[in-house]
């Protein structure tokens, strides 16, 4: 009876993916729970099916979220909560109770891309837990022969130096922890996870920094960097990220951008146009599939910051990334859909 109700809930899994029409490629989404009138987890599943987003990520594993992802066709990356990583790295059974608790339940209806142990602990006081937390959750995950790719999310305070791209290094701080990571990464042929935003980097410089090449509208080249020239900051960004990564021994390792965007209001470079500017353009230029000039060729996947606005976040410009309004209504429209 456990085989044919198992059996029966792969075949409505396979149904959803396959009555889910093509999505924007390589484009997902963040889902947030930092508001206090936020829908159900079943409507916000809904909208996300009505403006047919495919990929989605959720920063812990949220019951509710979970159990509304199932059978939706859609996939997520499932985060850790940071304060778990130090149980994680440090207790095998804590690992595989996790995974128990919190993927095997689902593991037949929902397509997990990744699960990231942590969220941007590197450097800090948790990065040391970081390596010993994916390599406890993915012996768990093999033990029970599911094969979902374990890594980490780091911001770009990784790099100790970024500019021009050609001269991206992690920094000291971050290099002792990000070289055994990725090494192991790589051991397995996973992605590296990146929370990449051209805006804090413009409104912390914009007397040295276009505009326009923040928000990807240039098309000529801004930036020549040896043989490579950017016409936005978003790939210049990215690629200091793979020379770092080359620098320790890893060229051939993928990024996965986590996180991006641009917020609708908080400050005088946050307005609604140009949040909007930002979203549309990165779509394109994502879903082109012309990736970075390092990475030519390839479809960055990357992940929108972030669905609703959250005023449970800090005041100002960080309670203003979403895309819609807790009432699921658009802050501004999107070309989300194809």
């Amino acid at each position: 009876m456990l085989l044919i109700m198992h059996c029966a809930c792969v075949l409505l899994f396979m149904l959803a993916c396959a009555t889910l029409s093509s999505g924007v490629e390589g484009i997902g989404v963040n889902y947030g729970f930092l508001e206090n009138n936020l829908p159900s987890s079943a409507q916000v599943i809904n909208l996300l099916k009505s403006r047919n987003i495919q990929n989605i990520r959720i920063f812990d594993p949220n019951t509710d979220v979970l159990k509304a992802l199932d059978g939706s066709g859609i996939s997520v990356i499932l985060g850790t909560r940071n304060e778990d990583l130090q149980a994680l790295a440090s207790d095998p059974t804590f690992a595989t109770n996790w995974v128990l608790t919190n993927v095997i339940p689902h593991a037949s209806t929902v397509k997990f891309t990744y699960i990231s142990a942590g969220n941007e602990v590197i450097p800090g006081p948790l990065a040391t837990f970081v390596l010993g937390a994916m390599q406890n959750l993915g012996s768990a995950l093999t033990a029970y022969n599911l094969h979902i790719p374990v890594t980490t999310t780091t911001s770009l305070q990784v790099l100790g130096t970024s500019f021009p791209p050609s001269n991206g290094t992690f920094s000291d701080d971050a290099v002792q922890f990000l070289q055994p990571i990725a090494q192991f990464l790589a051991t397995k042929q996973y992605p590296l996870l990146a929370n990449i935003y051209t805006y804090f980097a413009y409104a912390g410089n914009p007397a040295q920094i276009q505009l326009d090449y923040a928000l990807l509208k240039t098309t000529a080249p801004v930036l020549r960097d040896g043989q490579f020239q950017y016409n936005n900051m978003f790939d210049a960004m990215v690629d200091s990220l793979y020379v770092a990564l080359e620098k320790v021994g890893q060229p051939a390792m993928q990024v996965v951008v986590t996180e991006t965007g641009w917020p609708s209001a908080g400050d005088v470079y946050a307005t609604i146009d140009n949040a909007q500017t930002y979203a549309n353009n990165l779509i394109s230029h994502v879903s082109s599939g012309q990736g970075t000039p390092r990475r030519s060729g390839k479809v960055l996947e990357t992940y929108i910051f972030a669905l609703f606005n959250e005023n449970q976040k800090p005041a100002g410009t960080e309670q203003n990334f979403g895309l819609f309004y807790p009432n699921m209504t658009e802050v501004y429209h999107n070309n989300l859909t194809p």
